[in-house]
């Protein structure tokens, strides 16, 4: 996964574009993290190209969806730390990334940690850069001991705590609609 770029400008024009789309690009991991922990799969979907691939035969917007919807009623609140991010570009419209992160997940019946390295395709049409594909390979997730339920109270500095994920107003929209497709 990890190679040089194949793609190196020279003119300064075209270097200023690809120091642009590194910026852009870099922010698509950590939007991904934002909206996959407050819920916001209108958010999250939009970060992928409109005819994204979901599973082996379907496309679209709407299939991606339907699947984080089915993936992420099955934990309750989660936490995704975006690390280390290395792009390398194929030309000025395509590029792959290798991202890591650190996430942490409610099962409800307590919480795990883990280590996540994506494998990214992105691709820049009408000037705004998507995920053509997000590859997910896990190293671990483990047991975390102990620790406190949304809602605990105050923190060692007397911090109100708890406040999310709930106050994103994703989050009970998200719930709402689960509820909804439940019944």
């Amino acid at each position: 996964m990890v190679r040089p770029d194949r793609y190196r400008p020279t003119d300064l024009e075209a270097r200023i574009d690809r120091l642009e789309s590194l910026d852009e690009i870099r922010q698509l991991p950590h939007r991904y993290a934002l909206a996959v922990d407050t819920r916001n799969l209108d958010d999250l979907v939009a970060l992928f190209v409109d005819d994204v691939r979901v599973g082996r035969g379907e496309r679209g917007r709407s299939a991606l969806r339907a699947w984080f919807v089915e993936a992420l009623q099955r934990v309750e609140t989660t936490i995704h730390l975006v690390a280390n991010h290395v792009i390398d570009f194929d030309d000025a419209d395509h590029a792959r990334g290798v991202v890591y992160c650190r996430d942490e997940v409610d099962r409800g019946s307590g919480w795990n940690v883990g280590y996540i390295q994506y494998w990214d395709h992105y691709e820049r049409r009408d000037g705004v850069w998507y995920f053509v594909r997000r590859d997910f390979h896990r190293w671990f997730m483990v047991d975390v001991l102990t620790r406190p339920r949304a809602g605990a109270g105050l923190d060692q500095d007397g911090l109100t705590t708890g406040r999310l994920p709930e106050a994103w107003p994703s989050w009970g929209r998200f719930w709402d609609e689960v509820s909804r497709a439940r019944t």
